[in-house]
Protein backbone atom coordinates (compact mmCIF):
# COMPACT_ATOMS: atom_id res chain seq x y z
CA UNK A 1 0.00 0.00 0.00
CA UNK A 2 1.54 3.32 -1.08
CA UNK A 3 1.36 6.74 0.45
CA UNK A 4 -0.20 9.74 -1.23
CA UNK A 5 2.39 12.45 -0.71
CA UNK A 6 2.73 16.04 -1.83
CA UNK A 7 5.86 16.93 -3.76
CA UNK A 8 6.98 20.32 -5.05
CA UNK A 9 10.24 21.65 -6.38
CA UNK A 10 9.43 25.05 -4.84
CA UNK A 11 10.88 24.03 -1.47
CA UNK A 12 14.24 22.61 -0.41
CA UNK A 13 14.69 18.87 -0.31
CA UNK A 14 13.91 17.48 3.16
CA UNK A 15 16.88 17.18 5.52
CA UNK A 16 15.86 13.62 6.37
CA UNK A 17 13.86 10.62 5.13
CA UNK A 18 10.40 12.20 5.05
CA UNK A 19 7.93 13.78 2.62
CA UNK A 20 6.88 17.41 2.66
CA UNK A 21 3.29 16.31 3.28
CA UNK A 22 1.15 13.17 3.21
CA UNK A 23 -2.57 12.58 2.78
CA UNK A 24 -4.66 10.43 5.14
CA UNK A 25 -8.20 10.35 3.77
CA UNK A 26 -9.33 14.01 3.80
CA UNK A 27 -6.50 15.28 6.02
CA UNK A 28 -3.12 16.53 4.86
CA UNK A 29 -0.28 16.24 7.37
CA UNK A 30 2.45 18.74 6.53
CA UNK A 31 5.87 17.93 7.98
CA UNK A 32 7.68 20.44 10.13
CA UNK A 33 9.39 23.15 8.11
CA UNK A 34 12.22 25.45 9.08
CA UNK A 35 13.32 28.57 7.17
CA UNK A 36 15.21 26.85 4.36
CA UNK A 37 16.18 28.58 1.16
CA UNK A 38 14.21 26.69 -1.52
CA UNK A 39 17.21 26.74 -3.89
CA UNK A 40 20.08 25.82 -1.57
CA UNK A 41 18.49 24.27 1.52
CA UNK A 42 20.49 26.63 3.74
CA UNK A 43 18.86 28.22 6.77
CA UNK A 44 17.75 31.79 6.06
CA UNK A 45 17.34 34.64 8.58
CA UNK A 46 19.37 32.87 11.27
CA UNK A 47 19.36 36.05 13.40
CA UNK A 48 15.58 36.66 13.29
CA UNK A 49 12.68 34.54 14.50
CA UNK A 50 10.32 36.83 12.58
CA UNK A 51 12.34 36.42 9.38
CA UNK A 52 12.48 32.66 9.83
CA UNK A 53 8.73 32.52 10.42
CA UNK A 54 8.05 34.55 7.26
CA UNK A 55 10.24 32.20 5.20
CA UNK A 56 8.52 29.17 6.72
CA UNK A 57 5.13 30.54 5.69
CA UNK A 58 6.48 31.12 2.18
CA UNK A 59 7.62 27.49 2.03
CA UNK A 60 4.42 26.14 3.59
CA UNK A 61 2.42 28.15 1.05
CA UNK A 62 4.25 26.31 -1.74
CA UNK A 63 3.36 22.94 -0.20
CA UNK A 64 -0.27 23.96 0.27
CA UNK A 65 -0.48 25.20 -3.31
CA UNK A 66 0.93 21.89 -4.58
CA UNK A 67 -1.86 20.16 -2.62
CA UNK A 68 -4.53 22.56 -3.95
CA UNK A 69 -5.05 23.96 -0.47
CA UNK A 70 -4.54 27.30 1.27
CA UNK A 71 -3.93 28.64 4.75
CA UNK A 72 -7.72 28.92 5.08
CA UNK A 73 -7.86 25.11 5.06
CA UNK A 74 -5.45 24.69 8.01
CA UNK A 75 -7.03 23.01 11.05
CA UNK A 76 -4.04 22.82 13.39
CA UNK A 77 -0.56 24.29 13.65
CA UNK A 78 2.31 22.96 15.71
CA UNK A 79 4.88 25.65 16.55
CA UNK A 80 8.30 24.76 17.92
CA UNK A 81 10.60 27.47 19.28
CA UNK A 82 14.06 27.11 20.75
CA UNK A 83 13.36 30.20 22.88
CA UNK A 84 9.88 31.21 24.05
CA UNK A 85 11.27 34.74 24.14
CA UNK A 86 10.73 34.63 20.34
CA UNK A 87 7.01 33.93 20.79
CA UNK A 88 5.85 37.50 20.12
CA UNK A 89 7.98 37.93 16.98
CA UNK A 90 6.77 34.58 15.62
CA UNK A 91 3.17 35.33 16.59
CA UNK A 92 3.09 38.68 14.78
CA UNK A 93 4.09 37.02 11.51
CA UNK A 94 1.79 34.06 12.18
CA UNK A 95 -1.24 36.31 12.67
CA UNK A 96 -0.76 37.86 9.21
CA UNK A 97 -1.20 34.49 7.53
CA UNK A 98 -4.47 33.37 9.11
CA UNK A 99 -7.94 34.90 9.34
CA UNK A 100 -10.37 34.26 12.20
CA UNK A 101 -11.49 31.78 13.21
CA UNK A 102 -7.87 30.75 13.72
CA UNK A 103 -6.67 27.15 13.54
CA UNK A 104 -5.99 25.22 16.71
CA UNK A 105 -2.36 25.59 17.78
CA UNK A 106 0.24 24.25 20.14
CA UNK A 107 3.48 26.10 20.87
CA UNK A 108 6.33 24.18 22.45
CA UNK A 109 9.84 25.22 23.46
CA UNK A 110 12.43 22.68 22.34
CA UNK A 111 16.15 22.29 22.95
CA UNK A 112 17.17 22.41 19.29
CA UNK A 113 15.81 22.33 15.73
CA UNK A 114 17.27 21.17 12.41
CA UNK A 115 19.93 23.40 10.81
CA UNK A 116 20.13 25.51 13.98
CA UNK A 117 16.72 27.06 13.30
CA UNK A 118 14.86 28.90 16.04
CA UNK A 119 11.36 28.23 14.61
CA UNK A 120 9.66 25.20 13.05
CA UNK A 121 6.00 24.86 12.01
CA UNK A 122 3.91 21.82 11.08
CA UNK A 123 0.32 21.75 9.81
CA UNK A 124 -2.78 19.57 9.68
CA UNK A 125 -5.00 20.62 6.77
CA UNK A 126 -8.43 19.54 5.58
Amino acid sequence: MGRDVVMTDRIAKPVGPFSAAAWADELLFVSGHVAQDPATGALLHAESAAGQTEQIFHNLGAVLEAANRSFGDVLRVGVFLTDLGDFQAMNEVYARHFDPPYPARTTIQVAALPLGASVELELVVR
